[in-house]
C-alpha cells in the first residue's frame, strides 16, 4: 500500500513538473511592442496576434516627421511556427511593407519584402514578454535603387512584444 501511494505521488509530481516543459501557447493573445526591421531606419510600433498554434500575424507602422532623415513605413508580417521548445518558438516569416525615406533633397518611396527565420523567446516567470531574433534575406526598393541583401536582426530590431 505504501509503495502504491509513493508511486502515485511520484507519478503525480513528475506529471506536474513536466507541465512547465511545454512550449508557450499564445493563441489568441495580443502582443503590443516595437520592431525596427523596416529598411528606412524608422522604428515601428508592432501589433502581433497568434491566430492558431502555428500561425501568427503582425502589423507594423512607424513614422518620423523630420525633414532631414524622416520617413514612414507600414507593413504586414506572417509567421509560421516550425517547432516549439520550452520558453521558445522557432519560425519562418514573410514581411511585406511600403516604405518612404525623406531627406532635404529627395523623397524615396518604395517597398520591402523579407523572408526570415527566427525565434521568439521568453524568460521563465516573464512569459508575457517575448523577444525575437531573425535572419534571412530582404528585397527592397527605394526610388530607383533595388537591393537584395541578407539581414540579421537582434532582439531590439526584430521585436519585443508584451502579450496581454
Amino acid at each position: 500500500m505504501k509503495r502504491t501511494i509513493l508511486g502515485l505521488c511520484l507519478t503525480s509530481f513528475l506529471f506536474l513538473a513536466s507541465l512547465n516543459a511545454f512550449a508557450l501557447d499564445r493563441r489568441g493573445r495580443l502582443g503590443l511592442g516595437m520592431s525596427n526591421q523596416l529598411m528606412n531606419n524608422v522604428p515601428s510600433l508592432s501589433i502581433k496576434i497568434q491566430r492558431t498554434r502555428t500561425v501568427a500575424i503582425s502589423g507594423l507602422m512607424g513614422f518620423n516627421s523630420s525633414k532631414e532623415d524622416g520617413g514612414y513605413g507600414a507593413g504586414v508580417k506572417i509567421f509560421r511556427i516550425l517547432f516549439e521548445e520550452p520558453q521558445l518558438n522557432f519560425y519562418t516569416s514573410l514581411l511585406g511593407a511600403a516604405i518612404k525615406t525623406k531627406t532635404l533633397s529627395v523623397d524615396k518611396v518604395g517597398f520591402q519584402f523579407d523572408f526570415t527565420m527566427g525565434s521568439e523567446f521568453s524568460f521563465a516567470g516573464l512569459e508575457s514578454l517575448g523577444f525575437s531574433l531573425e535572419f534571412g534575406v530582404s528585397a527592397n526598393k527605394k526610388r530607383d535603387n533595388f537591393v537584395f541583401q541578407t539581414v540579421g536582426h537582434h532582439f531590439i530590431a526584430a521585436g519585443v512584444h508584451f502579450y496581454l
